[in-house]
């Protein structure tokens, strides 16, 4: 696994202060409407289930889930970010804490969902455990993580630059294949049943069109996407189970 920490981060603390500084010098660091669509598509999520987003930013995914009638929560390292997602985007049930101590009871959510944020921890396995923790016995877990082999990211910047791809709002950067993810994962209270690729989302909405059409890299990544190896994709999204203790 490839690790980068800037600025010395090594607890929490610091990493909240970096991204306190993040939401409130940078601002808006969200994906797109459709990317967003597209998690809770692959999430199945039904009227009447209770949903989490684990480091939520700007509540992007709750306000969405709550217009489909779910229960919905969101939690954030950062309360820029939450008061952003609770002042313009109306989202209800925000909380912020560190994502390595939930503040929630034991089997409590038929969903949750880490979008880009596990790579970002202090303590990853910790994290991976409480997730497990908090999700109710037959719910299931969405996680996306960065791939250190991205043949058009990392692998193009390596070829390109001679050097690695590291996002500098980040306190703390990993990247791993796909299999020690899933080692990860299912080392600490996670089951993997599906393993899927991310490298460009499908336009749903009329601005994500005209987004596309006025960047044609974008595009052709997105055209690129089915002919890309799994193990070679941008990012792996991982449906997850919560395991049988007995199997862990």
């Amino acid at each position: 696994m490839l690790e980068a920490r800037l600025n010395g981060t090594l607890t929490g603390a610091d990493s909240q202060r970096g991204y306190e500084a993040v939401y409130s010098q940078v601002g808006n660091i969200a994906q797109s409407d459709s990317f967003y669509l597209w998690i809770l598509d692959l999430l199945a999520l039904q009227p009447g289930e209770s949903y989490l987003d684990v480091s939520c930013g700007q509540a992007e995914l709750p306000r969405l889930a709550q217009e489909r009638d779910i229960q919905s929560f969101g939690m954030d390292l950062s309360h820029n970010a939450l008061l952003t997602g609770h002042t313009l985007m109306q989202a209800q049930n925000l909380a912020t804490a560190n994502s390595q101590q939930l503040p929630y009871q034991s089997s409590s959510f038929d969903a949750i969902s880490n979008i880009g944020s596990l790579e970002h921890y202090l303590d990853m396995p910790q994290a991976v455990r409480e997730m497990a923790r908090v999700l109710k016995a037959n719910g299931r877990a969405l996680i996306l993580v960065p791939n250190t082999f991205s043949l058009l990211t990392n692998v193009w910047i390596a070829f390109r630059q001679g050097r690695t791809s590291i996002d500098p709002y980040q306190p703390i950067q990993r990247y791993a294949a796909r299999y020690e993810w899933q080692e990860l994962l299912e080392n600490n209270g996670l089951k993997v049943i599906q393993t899927l690729k991310y490298e460009r989302e499908l336009p749903r909405t009329w601005p994500d069109f005209v987004n596309y059409a006025r960047h044609p890299k974008q595009m052709a990544r997105l055209l690129l996407t089915p002919f890309i190896p799994l193990n070679l994709v941008w990012s792996f999204v991982f449906i997850c189970h919560k395991a049988n203790p007995a199997s862990t």
